[in-house]
């Protein structure tokens, strides 16, 4: 667990509360979700669902955005119980799946894990704000030819590598976001940004689209929104935007213990998140050690359906869910002893 300075002073003086908590982001990541299973059961099932005062703001990509669905339903626990299940046990596949296959059978997932009244009830959701990102191609990234996509992948990548504000060259970030209300994203001007609205219509759409990694997967067309939209980590892998200032906490569970700003930074070992928000954020993350005690060592990832048998794959999977459940206890543990700000480090 990390925080920020005014994030560190604010858990010294008040403890974790779900009030003070200002906006929560969710960060790509695909099967790293399953080592945030107890940290989500316990946030999004308890903690998060005591009587706000005021609406709280969420923004997702990818996996993230499939995690804050959960968190918008009626009974986030047992959809987070859904998309876990569809995510473990119904993602199989041929032996070479084509984008069209694997597009088809994590958009099945995607609907176990809403059921049949999720779009509605997150929605409607008196309190929670759902903002999903996707990254709509231009040139050929916005080809669904492979080799043609391939290409325009590459020069993104080449150009990203000099600047990171390059993507704007080749991927409009777009917001989703619902329409009754003001969103606090609106000044972001880092990248080129649009903005849309979350309907029944959309919704679905959004969602898979923010997950759909080009090449792997098909680009998505969203209803009566311009262009195909590919995974939103593409622009926002781990969220480091310039978020809004405020008085509260930026509330981060998360995989890892530092952020990379977009899909193409990967590999950049210099491009971190970083700004003044980071001040404000409370990154809740597994500590090494316990991803050191998950199967083979490390965190679920897409690798795993190339290196195990199906089997094996499932076996590891679960058993890393297993376990992780167990975090949610200790979390729960830290915040309501109030001994969270003595088990900190500085972000």
């Amino acid at each position: 667990m990390k925080a920020g300075p005014r994030a560190l002073a604010l858990l010294r003086a008040r403890g974790l509360t779900p009030d003070l908590v200002d906006l929560v982001p969710g960060a790509s990541g695909g099967a790293k979700w399953l080592a945030l299973a107890g940290i989500d059961t316990y946030l999004f099932g308890r903690f998060l669902q005591a009587p706000r005062t005021r609406p709280l703001p969420a923004i997702g990509s990818s996996i993230g955005s499939w995690r804050l669905a959960c968190l918008g339903q009626r009974d986030p626990v047992a959809a987070l119980a859904r998309g876990h299940e569809a995510y473990i046990h119904h993602q199989r596949y041929s032996p070479k799946p084509d984008s069209a296959e694997v597009s088809a059978v994590l958009g099945r997932a995607l609907d176990h894990l809403l059921g049949p009244t999720g779009v509605e009830e997150i929605l409607a959701h008196p309190t929670l704000r759902v903002h999903v990102v996707t990254a709509r191609g231009h040139g050929l990234a916005a080809r669904t030819e492979r080799p043609l996509l391939a290409a325009g992948l590459g020069v993104a990548a080449a150009c990203n590598a000099v600047h990171r504000r390059t993507l704007g060259w080749h991927f409009t970030r777009t917001l989703f976001h619902a329409p009754a209300h003001p969103s606090p994203f609106a000044g972001m001007r880092d990248l080129p940004t649009a903005f849309a609205p979350l309907t029944r219509d959309t919704l679905r759409g959004a969602l898979l689209a923010s997950g759909s990694i080009p090449l792997l997967m098909d680009g998505v067309r969203i209803p009566g929104v311009a262009g195909l939209h590919w995974d939103g980590g593409v622009t926002d892998y781990h969220l480091a935007l310039p978020y809004p200032d405020g008085d509260g906490l930026i509330l981060y569970p998360h995989f890892y213990g530092h952020l990379v700003p977009g899909w193409f930074d990967k590999g950049l070992a210099w491009r971190r998140g970083r700004g003044a928000w980071l001040d404000r954020v409370l990154l809740v993350a597994p500590s090494p050690a316990f991803v050191a005690s998950l199967p083979g060592g490390k965190i679920p990832d897409r690798r795993d359906f190339y290196a195990f048998p199906e089997g094996e794959r499932i076996r590891r999977w679960e058993a890393a869910r297993a376990r992780a459940l167990e975090l949610g206890a200790e979390l729960e543990a830290l915040v309501t002893s109030g001994r969270i700000a003595e088990v900190a480090e500085p972000l």
